[in-house]
């Protein structure tokens, strides 16, 4: 458990906020079926990375029909802003993606994907409805709060290079710049009700890793005229994993998974080429492109020394997700006023990546997770799978928790 400030201190000194968190607790359970609602819309009709049309038309009516206007940035980004007294004094920002993942769900549910091999697997329709909720919530109480708050609906963030980065290049943290940034994850290891944070490093960077190692062709049983790439491939793999635990501190979290090998087509003949994919992780900016040279030396001296020729190509991804520590300090005694603090817990360090890591890059940023969990039900599929459910009775908390970060924190 994350140590915590004591909520009766909170409430001596500010019983006025005291009475106004638990207002957004109550206009949270009072859209609760709207908010599942908007949800289980979008989960019927979930799109792809940069294809996210509908989604933010729908986004964008529902904002308006709140009376907040709203721009588009990077094709599908749909960006919001609600001011509340003396608007000036700060600017929080808070993100949701709306982007899907191509899976054909097998739930038999009635608001099960209506597309093919398209699914809200990773619960940005859960994001994207807590926001929406969550500015329902801050228009309705605008009076209430100071400062001003930007919503950020973003796009792919499912794919390189990530709709973060395209929106930071179209301007959304330009002048006059975010103080700070909130997102929240859905988490299938947490119960509903609960969430968790962390301070500092919380995920990984994440690279893609595409290698063609070209040989020599011939007949599988004349392997002394031919220059075999399936052969190197096996020496270049267990090559790369040395490279990694011998080269890097054991202490600083690493990933180098080799994912697909694809060369030959039948059992009497060498191939010519092999290629190669997958993916490098990092918890550390500096050693990330240290191996990045590590990676390229060892690939091409392993292919030379066997004779053939290989080729490299590194996808620069997401960076690593830093969360804020002076931030960090602020948000948990604020979350523990919302949702108490026996629902409050410590989040545990993933090599999983997320485009998050481009706004903290810029601006201090708390990405927190948000139960889905419950077993009594039999939710408990892990994101990125076919049978991915969540219990909808997160929804309203989650907006809840959006809402009121965004409206308390003071930069």
């Amino acid at each position: 458990m994350i140590p915590l400030l004591k909520i009766e201190c909170i409430q001596t000194c500010f019983p006025y906020f005291c009475l106004m968190h638990e207002k957004f607790l109550q206009l949270a359970q009072q859209y609760a079926d709207d908010i599942i609602g908007w949800r289980r819309h979008i989960h019927a009709h979930p799109e792809l990375s940069y294809q996210e049309f509908e989604t933010a038309a729908f986004v964008q009516a529902t904002l308006h029909s709140f009376g907040i206007s709203t721009q588009t940035l990077a094709n599908t980004g749909i960006i919001g802003c609600i001011e509340g007294k003396n608007p000036a004094k700060k600017l929080i920002a808070l993100r949701a993606d709306m982007d899907a993942l191509p899976i054909e769900e097998e739930n038999d549910l009635p608001y099960r994907s209506t597309k093919k091999g398209i699914m809200h697997a990773c619960g940005h329709d859960v994001h994207t409805s807590c926001l929406l909720g969550a500015a329902r919530i801050l228009q309705e109480t605008r009076s209430e709060w100071e400062g001003t708050v930007k919503l950020i609906f973003q796009p792919g963030e499912e794919k390189n290079p990530g709709g973060a980065s395209l929106l930071i290049k179209e301007g959304v943290l330009n002048p006059p710049t975010p103080q700070a940034i909130v997102a929240l994850h859905v988490s299938t290891v947490l119960e509903t009700g609960k969430f968790s944070f962390r301070a500092g490093k919380v995920m990984a960077s994440a690279d893609e890793i595409y290698i063609t190692i070209k040989g020599k062709g011939g007949h599988a049983a004349s392997p002394h005229l031919a220059i075999d790439p399936i052969l190197i491939s096996a020496h270049l793999i267990t090559a790369l994993q040395q490279l990694i635990s011998r080269h890097n501190d054991p202490f600083n979290p690493t990933v180098l998974s080799i994912t697909s090998i694809q060369g030959g087509n039948t059992t009497n003949v060498i191939p010519d080429k092999v290629e190669l994919m997958g993916t490098f992780r990092a918890m550390n900016e500096e050693w990330r492109y240290k191996a990045h040279q590590l990676i390229r030396q060892v690939i091409e001296q392993v292919a030379s020394s066997m004779g053939a020729e290989a080729l490299l190509h590194i996808d620069i991804g997401y960076p690593c997700v830093h969360n804020d520590e002076k931030l960090h300090q602020q948000v948990v005694p604020l979350a523990v006023q919302l949702a108490g603090e026996k629902n409050i817990s410590e989040t545990e360090v993933r090599m999983g990546a997320e485009d998050f890591g481009f706004y903290a890059q810029q601006i201090p940023g708390c990405f927190f997770r948000l139960g889905v969990m419950n077993r009594s039900l039999s939710i408990t599929h892990g994101v990125h799978t076919s049978r991915f459910q969540v219990d909808e009775a997160a929804l309203a908390p989650g907006a809840a928790m959006m809402a009121w970060l965004g409206a308390r924190i003071e930069p």
